[in-house]
């Protein structure tokens, strides 16, 4: 083998080795119940009551600080109503490798962005943000059988009701 070969095969090699994680210093790492989302979904569920198609495109990201879920959903019965959002987690504590934390932003636009905090739970996790009319619940679950994303409302009562509830199984990302 000649050198220039030896050398595009060693480089070859060290472009395809697996990268250890390049947090900083300090950084707890995203807990893993959240970065076990990583790749891509679809399937369906119900806002509202209203039937919906959602996709949605899990990631690391910030040197791996971070994890983002970007989800975007139609109504079934209807093209023109879509939604958006954008989902950014971290680990919630240095202290607590249970805790998450959150930040919300949809294209509902800046009004409606807010953080979240929250716990790993068995099988995933949960988060919350707090609006001024309630507190949004959102339950994350990972199984055998895929990812339920739910969402409840819960109003300052403490009173619970369903707001969203998605069923999605791991797709092919995009190219």
């Amino acid at each position: 083998m000649s050198i220039t070969r030896f050398l595009l095969v060693l480089t070859g090699l060290a472009l395809a080795a697996p990268v250890a994680s390049a947090l900083e210093p300090g950084v707890p790492p995203v807990p893993a119940a959240v970065s076990a989302l990583a790749g891509c979904w679809r399937g369906e569920g119900t806002v509202m009551g209203k039937k919906v198609s959602i996709n949605l495109a899990a990631r690391a990201l910030a040197l791996d600080a971070m994890f983002a879920i970007d989800s975007d959903s139609t109504a079934t019965g209807d093209p023109s109503d879509r939604y958006a959002a954008h989902l950014l987690f971290g680990a919630g504590s240095a202290k607590d490798a249970k805790a998450v934390s959150g930040f919300w932003s949809d294209s509902f636009g800046g009004t409606f962005a807010t953080t979240g905090s929250g716990s790993v739970q068995p099988g995933g996790f949960d988060i919350s943000y707090q609006y001024p009319d309630s507190l949004f619940v959102n339950r994350w679950r990972l199984d055998h059988t895929g990812l339920r994303w739910d969402i409840t409302a819960r109003d300052a009562a403490g009173k619970e009701a369903p707001f969203a509830a998605y069923r999605l199984a791991r797709v092919s990302c995009p190219v």
